[in-house]
């Protein structure tokens, strides 16, 4: 790494671990056990996604465009989910453009149904949280989820994350139409006052 650049998730020495859980980047390897949450109707509900069968689970698994910002959620060796960390650029004025060059991150989780409830999700979150802004020096991360989606917000609200956006009518659910969507972030400072 370079003085010159921020930190990247490939930058980082893996896995992390929290209490519980252990993250670790994706790889191809991992697309037989998430194939076996993702085709999960009850864990696919509020996802981006859902893959009609294990061709368009890899494809979408695998894309280049995914898989780098992709960790695996491990419990006791058992692969039980898989965690969002994509690093993009703040909207910075011509002037300062580049200080604001990859210094935002969005963070999103999933979790095989099996483990909802444990609160692994709010441990997979907080490293989320601690990895966006202790090892990679962001300024600010969001989270966006779907309004209907409680389970999501209100695991974003335990981090201590505030919600900016309630946006109507927004996003278009699979089944349910268009819905309303929340928009959750936290900014470094905050994170280190809290």
């Amino acid at each position: 790494m370079t003085s010159d650049r921020r930190p990247a998730l490939t930058d980082l020495s893996w896995p992390l671990t929290g209490e519980r859980v252990l993250l670790r980047p994706a790889g191809p390897d991992d697309l037989e056990a998430t194939w076996a949450y993702w085709r999960d109707p009850q864990v696919t509900h509020w996802l981006p996604a859902a893959p009609a069968d294990l061709t368009a689970h890899r494809e979408r698994f695998l894309h280049p465009a995914r898989l780098p910002h992709t960790l695996i959620v491990e419990v006791d060796g058992a692969v039980v989910g898989e965690a969002m960390l994509r690093v993009e650029n703040s909207w910075a004025q011509a002037e300062v453009a580049a200080e604001a060059l990859g210094t935002h991150a969005e963070i999103g989780w999933v979790l095989a149904g099996e483990v909802h409830g444990r609160g692994l999700g709010t441990e997979v979150a907080g490293l989320l949280l601690r990895i966006a802004f202790d090892a990679l020096a962001m300024h600010r991360v969001t989270a966006v989820c779907f309004a209907g989606n409680t389970p999501s917000w209100r695991l974003m609200e335990r981090l201590g994350m505030r919600r900016e956006a309630h946006a109507q009518d927004d996003a278009l659910h699979r089944t349910l139409g268009w819905c309303d969507s929340f928009t959750y972030a936290l900014t470094r400072s905050e994170w280190r006052a809290g």
